[in-house]
């Protein structure tokens, strides 16, 4: 699978379907995407590896390898990369429509809208 840069790290996309989306997500230490929300979709994330801070609706949250977290639809939620090695967990997207254009930017600190 062809991997997709970003400024915080890379993403690759394992299934793309009608009801759902699958990718694999590496954020770089210290790193952290957009803290963002979505209309069309939910997301289910697995941490495969490293360790991290989520936030989700302004909570603050350790995660770690092995944990699963729920975004439902609308929720805003990023994740930060705390640890020394990449934070690398799946993200299964599910709902009426996946494309990029369906991410709202709440607070981005790569300038991007």
């Amino acid at each position: 699978m062809e991997k997709t840069k970003r400024p915080w790290g890379t993403y690759e996309i394992l299934l793309d379907d009608n009801n759902c989306k699958v990718k694999k997500i590496d954020i770089k230490p210290g790193e952290n995407p957009s803290y963002q929300m979505h209309f069309k979709r939910e997301e289910k994330w697995v941490i495969v590896s490293g360790s991290g801070i989520l936030k989700l609706n302004d909570i603050k949250t350790e995660v770690q390898e092995g944990d699963v977290i729920e975004i439902p639809i609308e929720s805003k939620h990023t994740i930060i990369n705390t640890g020394k090695t990449s934070l690398i967990f799946i993200e299964v997207q599910l709902g009426t429509y996946f494309g990029e254009d369906d991410i709202v930017r709440l607070e981005d600190k790569y300038g991007r809208s």
